[in-house]
């Protein structure tokens, strides 16, 4: 399936170096995500979140049915395709040049997805957690996101490890890419998985040295919005943290993010905006 001409001149747009960071806004439908569950699970009120983050400048809309807050439970394959195609299709009638991608690490769930309006695949699991996800990718022909995971949602934040986090998140993307490379897929997207098997400690390492990652000359992305790098840290909740949240997706500008994944698209854009006036200075 080869992905919509209509969409490509948007798509060419997250892989040119050149371009502004962007912003990929969530949407999740859950009943149990960390910090918005069940706020969108009726259709006026996700078609009310999907029209607030386009009118504020988001790129793409990020939509999820499967809850990955740590030790959260997982719907089965049939219960997170029934709560989250009739959402894509939703969002593809109401908003059709809007590029969505599908928030899951299950390969019938992505190219359901796709068949039902997605553009793009994020797969928190790095094809770690479904052996058919590479070639559902290369089937479906549609970018692909590459998150870094250790271990799954239900253990991730048990007791993470690393002898050089940096080292090791960079080796998995090495490795997954040159899977990925021979299945023919060559649009994607790194995502070091802030919060998925690291500890905050960790999460700063990564964010300080997120331009060891341009290496791969693919675009990155930052998703660490209102997560316990910043709550932990500053001993709040993460209904207060878009201050510290927007502090830190600055430094992911700076340190080369393309992309930032965020529950508040304002915020982000404002980064953004702010960023690109002192680089052009």
């Amino acid at each position: 399936m080869a992905q919509d001409t209509d969409f490509s001149e948007k798509i060419e747009r997250i892989f040119d170096q050149r371009s502004s960071p962007l912003i990929m806004g969530i949407l999740n439908v859950t009943p149990d995500s960390f910090f918005d569950g069940g706020k969108y699970v009726e259709e006026p009120n996700w078609l009310a979140q999907c029209g607030k983050m386009i009118a504020e400048g988001v790129d793409m809309i990020d939509i999820g049915a499967c809850s990955t807050r740590p030790g959260s439970p997982q719907p089965s394959e049939e219960e997170e395709l029934e709560r989250v195609i009739k959402v894509i299709k939703s969002v593809r009638k109401a908003h059709p040049r809007t590029l969505i991608s599908i928030d899951t690490y299950r390969a019938m769930v992505a190219e359901q997805a796709v068949f039902a309006g997605a553009n793009i695949i994020n797969d928190i699991s790095g094809g770690t957690l479904d052996s058919k996800m590479f070639e559902t990718v290369a089937k479906l022909n549609v970018p692909y996101v590459l998150m870094h995971i250790q271990g799954t949602p239900q253990t991730m934040q048990e007791n993470p490890v690393y002898k050089d986090v940096v080292a090791e998140v960079n080796l998995f993307f090495t490795e997954k890419l040159k899977q990925l490379s021979s299945f023919g897929i060559k649009q994607v997207i790194l995502d070091p998985g802030f919060g998925f098997g690291k500890t905050v400690e960790h999460n700063f390492e990564l964010l300080k040295n997120l331009d060891k990652f341009q290496s791969f000359q693919l675009p990155v992305l930052v998703g660490i919005s209102r997560k316990s790098i910043v709550n932990k840290l500053l001993n709040i909740s993460s209904k207060d943290s878009i201050n510290g949240t927007s502090i830190l997706n600055s430094i992911a500008v700076q340190n080369g993010a393309k992309m930032l994944r965020v529950h508040d698209v304002k915020e982000a854009k404002e980064v953004i905006n702010i960023f690109e006036k002192l680089k052009g200075v």
